[in-house]
């Protein structure tokens, strides 16, 4: 073994010998107190220092782009979990509102989700997620946040969908809630009216507009506008009444359908008369 040693440190002589005189060296310039060799000790110091500090650097950079994900991470995860709370927050507000509104009417009813919308037609309607399973059934009121939304008009196990206010297929007898006229609730494909109002009676910009006692498919008093515009119809005995829904179909998400149903007998006696006087 020692004999192995020996044969190495023999074949590496050269380097040997300039370790330990290297060594030497530095125990020497360690040993020696003079101004010269504090210089120089001062200055190797400052520059391991510094060649320290450069090099400790680069773990620090990967440290610190590590970090930065995370709180990037963490930033995107708060402002989630902050949308979503102000999403419960809207929703707490529009189904307190709803439920507001559902004990002013005296139906019972079934509450829906809006899953589906088409507000760019002539007939415009909704899909709602309830269907036969809970009760629902065509020519059902629908109301919401504000008012009259529409009519169901087709329904599935599941499902069912809505023909709504703004649509050319739809009518409600209404009156205003101040003066007490009537006249009929249609849509153009452009605006909403109150029609068959004669020229002389008592309509104003602002009333509010209710559906009336005279329909046999929607209970009265449920709140469907506001007038927004009156005009003269020259040539006719008629006004020209425009109106506001209250509800605001593009952010309509929660509705209720009122589990009423017409008076057969007196949709009847209605349809009889109206074919008798046809004749």
């Amino acid at each position: 073994m020692l004999q192995r040693l020996y044969d190495i440190l023999y074949q590496f002589k050269e380097y040997a010998v300039l370790t330990g005189l290297v060594a030497a060296s530095l125990i020497l310039l360690a040993m020696n107190d003079n101004s010269q060799m504090k210089r120089i000790r001062s200055m190797a110091t400052i520059t391991y220092g510094l060649l320290q500090e450069q090099v400790v650097f680069i773990p620090r950079y990967f440290s610190l782009e590590s970090e930065n994900q995370l709180l990037r991470r963490t930033n995107i995860e708060l402002a989630d979990e902050a949308n979503r709370l102000r999403e419960a927050k809207l929703e707490n507000l529009r189904l307190r509102r709803l439920l507001s509104l559902k004990g002013q009417v005296p139906f019972d009813v079934v509450a829906g989700q809006v899953i589906g919308k088409n507000l760019t037609l002539l007939r415009n309607t909704l899909t709602i997620d309830i269907g036969g399973t809970e009760g629902i059934k065509p020519l059902m009121p629908v109301i919401g946040d504000g008012g009259l939304v529409g009519l169901v008009v087709s329904v599935s196990e599941h499902y069912a969908i809505v023909n709504l206010l703004l649509n050319v297929d739809f009518r409600a007898s209404a009156k205003i809630e101040r003066s007490r006229v009537d006249g009929i609730i249609a849509w153009d494909g452009k605006n909403l009216f109150l029609k068959n109002v004669a020229k002389t009676l008592d309509v104003k910009i602002g009333d509010v507009v209710l559906t009336s006692s005279y329909s046999s498919t929607f209970p009265p008093d449920i709140r469907i506008g506001v007038v927004s515009e009156v005009n003269e119809q020259p040539g006719t005995l008629f006004k020209s009444v425009i109106v506001t829904p209250s509800v605001e179909f593009v952010k309509l998400e929660e509705v209720f359908v009122l589990t009423s149903v017409p008076d057969e007998e007196r949709t009847e006696l209605e349809h009889r008369d109206t074919q008798k006087a046809t004749r």
